[in-house]
């Protein structure tokens, strides 16, 4: 006599919302190939740089048609997880942080004015946790990089007629950049480049309008430069959350300075009053 197959596994999700009386909610057909292609990486079955099999057995596989097959792997794309190449397939990316948590930006694009303090408090916290591991990591390479970027600069700082915002802006964000590297922790370093890079206008709009504060944030990138370099991690976070703090008590003080520095005057004594 056959065995009879066994009942399959329960869900225990499921059995949860029904002892509840709850209806588990109906997926879309292009959430499925989200939440399928998700768990066949986590589970291995895709890894990194893999191929997906081709459109016509991988809708087959999971269940649903090409076209929604289609917007997942669309949402994928958007999310970092997936590329498609013209002509020859789709691949899972390298699956670096830095192409995961891109998305985020997003957060910090869609915020208002008035939101705009709170991504800094958090940008604040990554950058003195991550120049405190740069401290211990840093190497010399990565100190020479990031003295050589201060000093492209050191003759345009001292000549306010010479202000070039756009090299200024360059190098603040590029040294922060080294920084966030030499912390020796990809998945920091994606962050704070997700927060950072762009909090860029409400710094332009401090340039432009506060009194000394381009030689002022340039004197401070050397402080951090010196700290991180010493080895001492408490140094480092001292240096870095100076620096930071500034920023977000500028923030607090000029809140409309994150949509107004879009637009810059060409003068530093033409910019109108940020309030």
């Amino acid at each position: 006599m056959d065995t009879p197959p066994p009942e399959p596994e329960a869900d225990p999700e499921a059995m949860t919302e029904a002892s509840e009386g709850r209806t588990a909610p109906l997926r879309s057909q292009t959430d499925v190939v989200v939440h399928d292609i998700k768990d066949m990486i986590i589970r291995g079955t895709l890894v990194a740089g893999a191929r997906l099999p081709v459109e016509k057995d991988l809708a087959a596989s999971l269940g649903v048609s090409r076209s929604s097959l289609r917007e997942g792997v669309r949402a994928l794309a958007i999310m970092g997880v997936l590329e498609t190449r013209q002509g020859d397939g789709t691949y899972v990316t390298s699956l670096d942080a830095s192409l995961l948590l891109a998305p985020m930006g997003f957060l910090v694009d869609l915020q208002s004015s008035a939101d705009s303090q709170h991504i800094s408090s958090v940008r604040r916290v990554l950058e003195v946790e991550a120049a405190a591991k740069a401290s211990l990591l840093i190497t010399e390479e990565q100190i020479a990089e990031a003295g050589r970027l201060l000093g492209t600069i050191d003759d345009v700082i001292e000549d306010a007629s010479a202000h070039d915002l756009d090299a200024i802006m360059n190098v603040d964000i590029e040294f922060h950049r080294v920084i966030a590297r030499a912390s020796g922790n990809p998945a920091l370093e994606a962050l704070i480049e997700a927060l950072a890079s762009r909090t860029i206008r409400t710094r332009m709009w401090r340039a432009m309008t506060e009194q000394d504060a381009i030689q002022h944030t340039h004197r401070e990138h050397h402080d951090i430069l010196r700290a991180v370099a010493s080895g001492d991690p408490d140094r480092a976070r001292l240096a870095m959350s100076v620096h930071l703090i500034e920023v977000e008590d500028f923030i607090a003080s000029h809140p409309a300075a994150s949509t107004q520095a879009s637009t810059r005057p060409t003068r530093r004594d033409d910019a109108p009053s940020p309030e």
